[in-house]
């Protein structure tokens, strides 16, 4: 097994050849995940293995700074005082799931609670009773996962394909996905390019926060680029909260691994929607890559409960739709950029196309938006190539959002196209075809940093993302008629039908004897319909009102208003021919079918608007002046909202009529040929 791949599909295979028959294929990862990182740790501590066993002995009954002692014996934040590890656990296989559970709880109490995230101790029983336990420790111990032979990046890689092949199987939602390194390599370098000046200073200290971290590859990429590639002395401190244990167990021990514990304390459990593990900090840098398009009802009292505290809560801005929380995770993270005066925060988020569009003006989704860009906050976005992700094959753009941007960048907008930067893999993995190679990555990079216009580059001033949606009304005009069709149409009205139902609970005697009454006062209504001139069509509802209202008084019969809109309402049809329908105070009535909306830019007025794109066209409309913004107070609502590909779209004509006639041709000489074949 020369590469990550090889070891992710071996260890795959131990799931399928191992387990199958005994264990639900839903239940392979709670195994296979445990014993990956169990192997993983073991691995890292092999080579001071002795040492640490012969140092706990020397301690044994000095409880202090025995930990201390361990780990520097260790050379790790973490050790074990066991004299098994998985390949010594095979010489006593009668006792092997005895010394097993003894040699987990030989770990430091750091990894101890790693273990337990992944509930391992409840397959231990069944795993032994079925005699896989020995054959599963068998398979394990075979492979090598020292870090000297896969890196941090490389088991990153193992986990998360091992996560993805777990979730395909189960057919679990496609928005659990993990991101692929080389987009986490393009975030990173958009984040941090900027502040290289700032970062290459003596020892600087700064945090770096991932409110949806899996399994911690983002914030190890972030500190590894930064020692890497600008300052070796940069001190990063990383934080991070992730909702699934078993995501969140990897991602403490990779940073354990990483030889500093206090990042790996800074990973906290549950959900950052609904409880938020750093409340209090800021960080100077954020990065996410939230689940596409998850419901959060789960977490729907907590977040409407912060939303309630405004602007001093997280969510001040609004709430997108429950079915999907991808703007709740952008709004916590804007929330916890450092303040300017302490030098100001970053913020790169994946996200999918949802959050640029979906929302009218008014939404939580238009109104999150609105307040991210009229605060001047969004620096840029990058639309990304299809076919990117694991388990899913749709577009994604990265976000990034800043409140210390640079004076050139102030009041704008930078959009890159780089949609075409990418190149095939040559084996896809599940849904991943493409990828971005090293050199469009610096390529993307330069075209953000240069903040110039070309073919992948757009600038656009904020406000012309921003709309104001009028209501556009016209008069309401109806005919009406009584005819035979009409008046069986009545019948079926509600209000109608009603007349003769009981309104009271009474018994049964005066119940049978008021909707007997009812019944009487319907045949009634009928037939004074009936009696009317069914000949006539009325151009005027109050001129239809005045005969209709004789007719009942002549009859001697009183209905009730609903009866009576029903009776109008059956009776009318829309007429542009008729009279224009006014209310009891003279005001016009609008049609409520021909309402109608324009979004405005706003950057324009919007009567100059409408009297030049509306009025023309429809003549009696205007413009309701009732319906105005709740913030501005202004006529219309105002709506934000980033149709990317509006920006960037090309036209392509159409095909030439000769083209597509010599297609057809063509075609029809095959399908010929074709059946000149099959008939010899």
């Amino acid at each position: 097994m020369n590469n990550f791949q090889d070891k992710a599909n071996f260890i795959w295979s131990v799931a399928d050849e191992v387990l199958r028959d005994d264990l639900k294929s839903g239940k392979y990862r709670d195994v296979i995940l445990p014993f990956t990182v169990i192997r993983r740790l073991e691995c890292v501590l092999e080579p001071t293995k002795e040492k640490v066993i012969q140092k706990n002995e020397e301690l044994k009954g000095k409880v202090k700074d025995r930990e201390s002692a361990l780990c520097r014996e260790s050379k790790q934040r973490f050790y074990n005082t066991s004299e098994y590890d998985m390949k010594k656990l095979l010489d006593d296989s009668k006792n092997i799931k005895k010394n097993f559970l003894a040699y987990i709880d030989a770990f430091s109490e750091n990894v101890k609670e790693i273990i337990s995230k992944f509930k391992i101790e409840t397959y231990i029983d069944q795993l032994d009773e079925n005699n896989l336990l020995y054959l599963l420790i068998s398979k394990f111990s075979n492979v090598d996962l020292h870090p000297d032979e896969v890196s941090n990046i490389q088991m990153g890689y193992i986990f998360e394909e091992l996560l993805r092949k777990f979730n395909e199987s189960m057919n679990e939602n496609p928005g659990e996905h993990f991101t692929p390194r080389e987009v986490i390599a393009l975030m990173v370098h958009l984040l941090f390019y900027q502040d290289k000046d700032i970062l290459s200073q003596s020892h600087p200290v700064r945090t770096v926060y991932d409110p949806a971290c899996g399994t911690g590859g983002m914030l190890t990429v972030s500190k590894d680029y930064v020692r890497d590639f600008i300052n070796p002395d940069a001190d990063l401190h990383l934080y991070g909260q992730e909702v699934n244990p078993e995501t969140y167990a990897i991602a403490k021990s990779e940073l354990l691994l990483k030889g500093d514990g206090r990042d790996a304390e800074n990973i906290k459990e549950k959900s950052t929607l609904s409880s938020d593990a750093h409340p209090t900090m800021t960080f100077h840098y954020q990065l996410a890559n939230p689940p596409f398009g998850k419901d959060w009802s789960k977490d729907k009292e907590k977040v409407e409960e912060e939303a309630k505290k405004g602007f001093s809560g997280r969510f001040g801005a609004g709430l997108p739709r429950k079915s999907d929380g991808q703007l709740l995770f952008l709004q916590t993270m804007i929330s916890k950029m450092r303040a300017p005066e302490e030098g100001g925060g970053r913020v790169a988020i994946v996200m999918n196309g949802s959050p640029l569009f979906t929302g009218d003006a008014g939404s939580g989704e238009s109104e999150i938006r609105r307040w991210i860009i009229e605060k001047d906050y969004l620096e840029a976005i990058v639309a990304l190539p299809d076919q990117l992700f694991y388990n899913t094959g749709i577009f994604s753009y990265v976000w990034i959002l800043t409140n210390r941007k640079e004076e050139r960048r102030e009041g704008k907008v930078q959009l890159i196209n780089g949609t075409t930067f990418f190149v095939n893999m040559r084996k896809s993995l599940g849904n991943k075809r493409h990828e971005i190679s090293s050199e469009q990555i610096e390529y993307l990079t330069l075209i953000h940093n240069s903040f110039n216009e070309n073919e992948h580059s757009q600038i656009h001033n904020n406000n012309e993302f921003g709309y104001r949606k009028i209501t556009i009304d016209r008069p309401l005009k109806l005919s009406f008629q009584v005819t035979d069709n009409c008046i069986e149409m009545l019948k079926e009205q509600t209000a109608f039908q009603n007349i003769s139902v009981s309104k009271k609970r009474k018994n049964n005697e005066e119940k049978e004897k008021e909707e007997a009454e009812g019944r009487r006062l319907q045949e009634s209504v009928l037939k004074v319909l009936s009696g009317m001139d069914k000949t006539i069509v009325y151009k005027n509802r109050d001129e239809f009102a005045k005969v209709l209202n004789k007719s009942l008084k002549n009859a001697g019969l009183s209905i009730e208003s609903p009866v009576k809109k029903a009776i109008f309402s059956v009776m009318s049809e829309r007429d542009e021919t008729a009279d224009i329908c006014k209310d009891s105070k003279g005001n016009v009535e609008y049609d409520s079918d021909l309402r109608d909306y324009e979004n405005v830019p706003l950057s324009e007025d919007i009567h100059e608007y409408f009297e030049r794109e509306v009025k023309p066209y429809a003549p009696d409309s205007w413009i309701n002046e009732s319906i105005t913004d709740e913030k501005d107070g202004k006529v219309g609502k105002v709506g934000y909202i980033i149709n990317f590909n509006q920006y960037f779209y090309e036209y392509q004509p159409p095909r030439s009529l000769k083209e597509i006639e010599n297609d057809i041709n063509s075609l029809e000489s095959e399908i010929l040929d074709m059946l000149g074949v099959m008939r010899q």
